[in-house]
């Protein structure tokens, strides 16, 4: 059997939720204001799109590092459409990195991006079996400019 994760949700009142991981970290989750939310923390989905751009994210930075790439700064822009009917499922997901460091290869970026999706991120992968249209950008930012 693979790895096992745990995790607690538990209802706070109105439509406001405390989510705890089983290694004890925390976060709050709110509905949106037309359902008694109140802007207390994140939406689920929310939860769900920073989490693939953080598993991503985390390939793209281990494979520049170990190709010997100078990397000083790696971020995502993350931009999700979802359907207007129920489930509202996202049905495109575009992920935008901007890597700074010094004397990048475009190449090698381009690939650390490529295998994140092909081979690495599980929960990018998770959500492209599921329908979702996920595709990528990058830019290249040279350190100190």
């Amino acid at each position: 059997m693979g790895q096992v994760l745990k995790g607690l949700v538990r209802w706070q009142g109105a439509v406001q939720f405390s989510g705890e991981s089983g290694r004890g970290h925390h976060v709050t989750m709110d509905g949106p204001e037309s359902s008694g939310g109140q802007d207390a923390g994140f939406r689920p989905m929310e939860l769900i799109l920073l989490g693939v751009g953080g598993c991503t994210s985390f390939d793209v930075v281990e494979i520049l590092r170990k190709a010997k790439q100078t990397v000083n700064a790696c971020w995502v822009e993350l931009e999700a459409e979802r359907r207007e009917e129920v489930p509202q499922v996202f049905t495109r997901i575009h992920m935008k990195f901007f890597v700074e460091g010094e004397g990048l290869s475009e190449a090698r970026v381009a690939r650390a991006i490529s295998l994140s999706a092909e081979k690495y991120c599980s929960a990018s992968m998770m959500l492209e079996a599921g329908g979702v249209k996920v595709s990528h950008s990058f830019e290249i930012l040279e350190a100190g400019q």
